[in-house]
């Protein structure tokens, strides 16, 4: 394994002594990432899809239902969502979802809009141009929140 992946799990540990997700839901790049993290924590519900950068046989994207919920999750390059949100925004409505979850940019995005939310949590690993960070989303019957938390960098 290399120190991204081992700096990405001591991270998801820290947030799971903390926090108690009903899932847990990543969205691609080290996906190697997942397999560890079933194995360390088997009573967590872990959904993922694969990412541009994963060379495994696994799914770029799935439907969920969680709570009579449909929840888009992708990575986000088959939509190329580096340049502009417009054809996940399209794709997710094609797949009468009422949520979608995505990746690849690494920048932190939320939205309510044309009864879709959206959320890109960012990325777990730290980078140059952004902190690290991870979302939320929260279903509580007609009612979708979304929210990005930061993670702190000791230094």
């Amino acid at each position: 394994s290399n120190k991204i992946e081992d700096e990405n799990l001591t991270s998801i540990r820290e947030i799971l002594k903390k926090e108690t997700p009903d899932m847990i839901i990543h969205l691609g790049d080290c996906v190697r990432d997942v397999y560890e993290l079933r194995r360390e924590f088997p009573e967590h519900t872990i959904e993922y899809v694969k990412g541009n950068c994963d060379i495994v046989q696994e799914p770029e994207e799935k439907i969920l239902l969680i709570e009579g919920k449909r929840v888009l999750i992708c990575h986000g390059h088959t939509y190329q969502v580096k340049s502009g949100y417009l054809n996940i925004e399209y794709g997710a409505k094609e797949k009468q979802a009422d949520a979608v979850l995505f990746g690849h940019t690494h920048q932190a995005f939320y939205n309510h809009h044309n009864g879709l939310v959206m959320l890109n949590p960012g990325s777990i690993g730290f980078s140059v141009l952004n902190p690290a960070s991870y979302g939320w989303l929260i279903i509580d019957g007609d009612d979708i929140k979304t929210e990005v938390k930061f993670l702190e960098k000791d230094i």
